[in-house]
């Protein structure tokens, strides 16, 4: 895992990213994007809010790449991109581990992480656990416990990304099942690399605001960009602005394997056959694909999984899947943090779920009110500061179309006062029966909400699921979880 001077000049002109080059003849032995990562001759890559002086505060660099050359006596190559040129650097350096894979890939507003759970729980078996898992949840590289990690992106920097492919190569494992999120695009995050499969799962607004994407349509033209990488392509026939992205896909593949409820567009389709609330149950219709067809247990809740339910299972189709694995595989898949229910005696179910966006928490409020209709939905919910903007209107909105009480409180509020973002959801709220409370901490918001809720009421605690901090003004604080906050009240 070295770079010489000659690979990097011929790689970066190969991308056409290379404005100029210094005139050596060196070979580097480590390469890096964080001084304080920095070994013994490091090529590093100037990306970001970076500053000159903190290359004083390091030893070990022999090198750099950077968009603006700094005044410093060491070798620059100086590129059009440095998001770009630290990807194609990264698959280098190495040893472009995406060739000895295959690859997966999922995208959409809602769905991403319960669709690659899935996907990963069938290749498991398909592949005797040979299978890794790159989600907004967890980085799984193998199958010892230090190959499984928390994750802080839903699609890591491109650095992290082939460091962490390179890991599940060399830990023996032939296939990866990962999320692909448009700010994946948007930062140059994958750029070069490609995929067996892509899906395309749904749309609607979401990461929007001034440090994401400025536009619904910048937005939706990232997402696109999957079907540009991908070998395959799977799209939700059920999707908002189906005409554009299905127009999208065709202008690079012959084939695209759509899929819906019975009756909706989709060439491959599935009937809901139940839908409690431990689990739901379909069945896929005989296609061309005949390993789909057949009745299914979802060892999850709610109707809206089994849309994601059949992506995983075309893609898990077109990796090889038989349909012994499928069934197997949805019948035991688990989500850390997704559909966690507790019953709480005397105070009905509270669940705990990750949903941080209107189309998630619609569909997980309006689920709750079909299983509960007799009873009340309690919201606990607040919204990230510093992104997401666009966020707080729809939480506003959604729960003055589908909750009775709503506890406003912190969600990774970073550099913003959480009760500023709470009061700006609450500016949306149009319901006037809604009952609303203002409460900063978040255990104590979970508690209040679980000890007001009666028998047949149901709890949602939306948005973090079982992350284990809260980021505050830049700083990961240690938090038990949701999950955990619900489980002390149960007890």
């Amino acid at each position: 895992m070295k770079l010489s001077s000659e690979t990097i000049q011929q790689l970066l002109n190969d991308e056409h990213l290379l404005v100029s080059k210094p005139e050596v003849t060196q070979t580097f032995d480590f390469l890096h994007y964080d001084t304080r990562q920095v070994k013994a001759n490091t090529l590093f890559v100037v990306k970001g809010a970076f500053r000159p002086e903190y290359l004083t505060q390091t030893d070990g660099v022999s090198g750099l790449v950077t968009e603006t050359r700094l005044d410093v006596s060491l070798p620059q190559w100086q590129v059009t991109d440095v998001q770009k040129a630290l990807s194609i650097l990264s698959m280098a350096f190495f040893g472009y581990p995406q060739h000895d894979l295959w690859i997966g890939a999922f995208t959409g507003t809602k769905g991403k992480t319960t669709a690659a759970y899935m996907a990963y729980n069938i290749l498991k078996n398909t592949t005797d656990k040979h299978v890794a898992l790159f989600s907004t949840v967890d980085r799984i590289t193998g199958n010892n416990s230090e190959d499984k990690k928390k994750s802080d992106l839903t699609t890591p920097e491109s650095y992290e990304l082939f460091k962490d492919m390179r890991r599940s190569v060399d830990n023996g494992m032939t296939h990866l099942v990962m999320e692909v999120s448009s700010q994946a695009y948007l930062k140059q995050r994958v750029y070069g690399l490609r995929y067996n499969v892509g899906a395309f799962l749904n749309i609607s607004p979401d990461h929007i605001g001034p440090n994401e994407h400025p536009t619904f349509e910048d937005y939706l033209a990232h997402k696109l960009m999957l079907f540009d990488h991908s070998d395959q392509v799977i799209i939700n026939a059920e999707s908002d602005h189906l005409s554009e992205i299905m127009t999208h896909a065709k202008q690079t593949h012959d084939l695209v394997y759509t899929y819906s409820l019975a009756g909706k567009g989709g060439a491959y389709t599935y009937t809901s056959q139940e839908s409690a609330i431990h689990e739901s149950r379909l069945t896929v219709l005989p296609s061309d694909l005949k390993a789909l067809a057949g009745h299914y247990r979802l060892n999850l809740p709610g109707d809206f999984n089994e849309s994601n339910a059949m992506a995983a299972l075309i893609m898990s189709a077109l990796a090889g899947a038989s349909h012994d694995n499928m069934i197997r595989g949805l019948d035991e898949v688990f989500i850390p943090g997704r559909m966690l229910s507790l019953p709480i005696s005397g105070h009905g179910v509270t669940f705990v779920d990750y949903a941080h966006n209107y189309a998630s928490m619609h569909a997980l409020l309006r689920f709750a009110q079909n299983q509960y209709p007799e009873g009340r939905v309690l919201v606990v919910v607040g919204s990230p500061g510093n992104k997401g903007v666009s966020r707080r209107a729809d939480f506003g909105r959604v729960v003055s179309e589908l909750a009775d009480v709503v506890y406003l409180t912190a969600d990774d509020p970073q550099f913003e006062s959480p009760m500023v973002i709470a009061k700006e959801i609450a500016s949306h709220i149009t319901s006037e029966t809604l009952e609303v409370h203002f409460e900063m901490n978040r255990i104590q918001a979970i508690n209040q909400a679980i000890s007001q809720a009666t028998e047949k009421d149901i709890v949602i605690v939306a948005g973090k699921g079982e992350d284990p901090y809260q980021k505050i003004n830049g700083v990961d604080e240690p938090y038990i979880g949701d999950y955990a906050v619900v489980k002390q009240y149960q007890n």
